[in-house]
């Protein structure tokens, strides 16, 4: 199968716009704003996760978002009833399926797809039935994408942290081997039929090697975005990441 190339598409997340206003329980700053300006800087998507918590994105931020977006909405979200009843009623361009835990600072790692197979057919059933596109986030794992294929997802987003960490730890090595297994199991997801996209912990020193991946379609990145835009403006923090992003993938 000819990998697809092309220009890489960049999914901005804008859920720690909304962690900056929870601070003070304010409706400053907007994340629905924040996409807006994502829009006009060369966003492809823009990417929020309704945790069950509602740490940062709220039930109203997805409102508005689907209200003001021109742009496709990647919605992420737990495989729970609760989450499921509300990517239905909205009916998002993508449902990204992530794992959840109350405790996490952030998402740690991919969904436990292989062992919970028939569940996770089951849930994004009626979710790919509603027309969208349904992702499942993992771990660069041969045994997790060929079960994410099995249960009829179109896209596999593979999680690149432990890359970006080892790069941020200066553990080379580490870092090089994860980056060869991203890159042999996104052609491998690529040769099953599923589009590959990436994201987690990518910033302007880690983003490169992966945009170069041929099969990677589309990259979702945020927390080191919105950290930037205190020090540049969001629309330079994501000018600067396009250009890093075309400069890899040519």
């Amino acid at each position: 199968m000819t990998a697809p190339l092309g220009r890489l598409r960049l999914g901005v997340n804008i859920d720690h716009v909304a962690t900056v206003r929870n601070a003070r329980g304010s409706a400053y700053p907007d994340p629905v704003r924040a996409a807006k300006l994502a829009e006009e800087a060369g966003a492809d998507g823009i990417t929020a996760h309704l945790r069950e918590d509602r740490r940062h994105i709220s039930d109203r931020d997805i409102e508005r978002l689907m209200e003001a977006l021109s742009l496709p909405l990647n919605f992420e979200m737990a495989a729970t009833e609760e989450m499921q009843a509300i990517a239905l009623r909205h009916r998002p361009h993508a449902v990204c399926i992530v794992p959840e835990k109350r405790e996490e600072r952030t998402t740690e790692g991919g969904l436990e797809v292989a062992r919970e197979e028939n569940r996770l057919a089951h849930f994004i059933a009626p979710l790919r039935d509603a027309g969208c596109r349904v992702s499942i986030f993992i771990a660069a794992d041969a045994a997790q994408i060929e079960a994410a294929a099995r249960i009829g997802a179109a896209v596999v987003e593979l999680h690149t942290g432990a890359y970006c960490d080892h790069h941020a730890e200066g553990d080379f090595a580490a870092r090089d081997a994860e980056l060869a297994r991203l890159r042999e199991m996104s052609a491998f997801a690529h040769s099953l039929g599923l589009e590959v996209h990436a994201g987690h912990g990518l910033t302007y020193d880690t983003v490169a090697p992966v945009a170069a991946f041929p099969e990677v379609m589309e990259l979702n990145i945020g927390h080191f975005l919105i950290g930037e835009a205190i020090f540049r403006g969001l629309p330079a923090a994501i000018g600067e990441m396009r250009r890093l992003m075309d400069a890899a993938r040519s």
